[in-house]
């Protein structure tokens, strides 16, 4: 998915992969800051990523908290990172969803300038990460309720309470992701 945010004059792509092998992180990392050039890049382990507008709130978050100088760090895509994972410590948003040598499916969040430069940061993840692409790993599938609700401390008496009918609980936890991330910036 890629789309060009209005207000801010950047381009958001959001991509997924799957069967990931990283051997060697920090040299990923290395090797992905080279080629980025100016863009935002960040990576999470989608098995806790509620799918594409979780990102993209988490994004838009994050460009609002430096527009109005109420960032916590001093990079677009650490603080995309600590939206995403509703945390005010850097080190708790990396372990609660960044990736790690054993994460397998990866969700990619990148601001760029222009369309072409996001595909081009794409691409070369593409080939340094050598693993399918697979956007369905975004996608808020069952699997990820269980995790997600422990990460974002909601309980089921929560869950219940803003359900106001059988098969939209998937939606109301998503609604309820959001506003802690929300959440997260009036606490600044």
């Amino acid at each position: 998915m890629i789309e060009k945010l209005e207000g801010f004059e950047k381009w958001l792509l959001l991509a997924g992969f799957r069967d990931v092998k990283l051997e060697n992180i920090d040299k990923f990392f290395a090797e992905v800051k080279a080629r980025a050039d100016s863009a935002c890049v960040q990576f999470f382990d989608s098995l806790l990523i509620a799918g594409s507008d979780h990102l993209r709130f988490a994004t838009l978050n994050s460009l609002n908290a430096f527009k109005n100088k109420l960032n916590i760090s001093n990079s677009l895509a650490m603080e995309t990172l600590l939206y995403a994972s509703a945390q005010h410590q850097i080190k708790d948003a990396v372990k609660l969803l960044g990736i790690k040598p054993n994460s397998t499916h990866v969700a990619l969040v990148v601001l760029a300038e222009t369309q072409n430069q996001a595909d081009a940061v794409l691409e070369a993840v593409s080939r340094l990460l050598n693993a399918e692409r697979d956007d369905s790993v975004l996608e808020f599938s069952d699997e990820k309720v269980a995790g997600l609700k422990r990460l974002f401390h909601i309980s089921e008496l929560e869950l219940e309470a803003k359900t106001e009918r059988r098969g939209a609980e998937k939606q109301v936890l998503l609604d309820l992701v959001i506003e802690h991330m929300a959440l997260l910036a009036t606490e600044r």
